[in-house]
């Protein structure tokens, strides 16, 4: 199925690995001229080089930390005007409520609400201007299935959820539309920090924590992340332009609610 967007341009912030990666091999398999980011400048080389093996179209990478005015500068440099925006970045650790302090909460607001909506702000106009855009956001089943050791990760990213929403209303008109994907246990370097933190903190081996994961799931399994990529790929799609203000719940038939 041709989705077309070939030729478009796809901004991909923290696509190194994971879900970023998994989202940025999607669509530069679809003809998308891509950049990809990270921090770490050996994974974002290695990234870069696995992206190009498959890539249709041009494949540039930027090392950048995205929650900083200077990560998000040098990005909007090498691609100021993006068709797709894929707005991503590493969740806080899981922590208690009494176990966090005020700099904890900064800085998830700092990365997980403020980043986002500052790079939506730079590149929307263009968007606007040439009558398509893409914006997807990657947040967390803690939006709408909130955990009392997720509760930073469930604020910010619950205030990008609804300020976003909100927004979406107004430029569905122009052709730009704004998502989100809400993973839960895809099979993913993020599952397996996560745990080593369920080991720690209900006192078990790595082998019952990565048991536990897949009996969380209705599927029994764990997501793959060439799943959540195609469903990255659809939603930047040209079929995709009457889908906005939308949660998508990559789950495996996990969430229990009716909306």
């Amino acid at each position: 199925m041709d989705l077309g967007i070939s030729g478009k341009r796809a901004l991909l912030c923290a696509s190194n690995s994971g879900l970023g990666l998994a989202c940025a091999k999607a669509v530069a398999a679809e003809g998308v001229d891509v950049v990809i980011n990270g921090r770490d400048p050996e994974k974002t080389a290695a990234a870069e080089a696995e992206v190009k093996a498959m890539a249709k179209g041009n494949v540039l990478a930027v090392e950048a930390d995205v929650t900083t005015d200077e990560g998000r500068a040098a990005l909007l440099s090498v691609c100021p005007d993006p068709d797709i925006l894929l707005n991503n970045n590493a969740g806080p650790a899981p922590r208690r409520f009494l176990e966090t302090v005020r700099s904890d909460w900064e800085a998830t607001f700092q990365s997980n609400y403020l980043a986002p909506i500052l790079l939506v702000h730079a590149v929307l106009p263009g968007m606007i201007e040439r009558g398509f855009g893409r914006i997807v956001n990657i947040t967390s089943a803690m939006v709408t299935m909130p955990r009392p050791h997720h509760t930073m990760s469930a604020g910010a990213r619950a205030g990008l959820t609804a300020s976003l929403k909100a927004l979406s209303l107004e430029v569905a008109r122009h052709n730009v539309t704004i998502n989100n994907m809400l993973p839960e246990r895809i099979d993913s370097p993020r599952q397996i920090e996560m745990a080593h933190a369920a080991m720690k903190r209900e006192g078990l081996t790595f082998e019952e924590a990565r048991a536990a994961q897949v009996r969380s799931i209705a599927a029994k399994r764990l997501g793959r992340l060439e799943e959540f990529g195609a469903m990255f790929a659809f939603l930047c799609s040209d079929y995709a332009g009457y889908i906005s203000g939308s949660n998508m719940h990559l789950d495996g038939g996990s969430y229990p609610g009716l909306v």
